[in-house]
């Protein structure tokens, strides 16, 4: 049977599509050879969760914090486990589901994207996979889980020279927020506790703060970052989808 499988993926015109097409319709990381993988050994949340069928509209994201959670967990890039990247020194916590976007990535394009809007010089991605913030009214008790939510906007934050955006979306189906398609949708505490926490998290006593919020963007914008960092994914681990595809 995986013979008959590969020899089907390898006959389909693949050269007729862009990169981003493909990505938008199909795992390549999963196909043939990581699904059986995947039976058996957990998936990398990074390079193994297929970002969805609807991407950009509608996105699978990866929970690393949840609302409750006192220490601040990071997926380790190279296991794929979350690991412990700093207790929270303070009292502020973040005050909505918050992970990242799978299969994306902030390389040159979404780094020029974010120079280009705010005419700033030497953007570059920060090189994470893309940042999104989850509303729901639900209260979710722990991170290391994957949700359906729809984009609806986002902060052009930049750390250093860096861009290092944040999506804002909600989870789909919620009760509350369900219904939002815009952050123009959302009351102006919702968006000024998210800023709040994202410009005062890493702050320090006696340290200057080197990160900035400098838009707010709508769901249009939102879906055209998520668009980019698709692309940026792509070209970054080109040789990784290539690798696979050839078992």
């Amino acid at each position: 049977m995986i013979k008959k499988e590969e020899k089907k993926i390898s006959e389909e015109p693949l050269e007729e599509k862009t990169h981003l097409e493909k990505d938008m319709t199909a795992n390549s990381l999963m196909d043939p050879i990581g699904r059986l993988m995947g039976l058996r050994y957990k998936s990398h949340p990074w390079h193994g969760i297929d970002i969805g069928a609807k991407a950009p509209d509608v996105v699978t994201c990866f929970i690393e914090v949840v609302p409750t959670d006192t220490i601040k967990y990071e997926i380790d890039k190279v296991s794929g486990y979350l690991r412990i990247d700093r207790p929270q020194k303070y009292s502020n916590v973040v005050p909505t589901l918050y992970g990242f976007i799978p299969q994306t990535y902030c390389g040159d394009k979404v780094g020029k994207y974010c120079a280009d809007k705010t005419t700033k010089t030497n953007i570059k991605g920060d090189g994470d996979p893309l940042d999104i913030c989850v509303l729901t009214e639900k209260d979710v008790m722990h991170g290391d889980l994957i949700a359906e939510v729809i984009p609806i906007g986002g902060f052009r934050m930049i750390d250093g020279n860096q861009a290092d955006d944040k999506i804002i979306s909600v989870l789909k189906g919620d009760v509350v927020y369900g219904g939002f398609t815009d952050v123009s949708d959302l009351p102006e505490l919702v968006l000024e506790r998210l800023k709040h926490y994202f410009l005062t998290y890493k702050d320090m006593p006696g340290k200057t703060r080197e990160s900035e919020i400098t838009h707010v963007y709508n769901a249009a914008e939102a879906r055209e970052v998520i668009k980019l960092s698709m692309v940026d994914y792509e070209a970054r681990f080109e040789k990784l989808r290539n690798a696979l595809s050839s078992y």
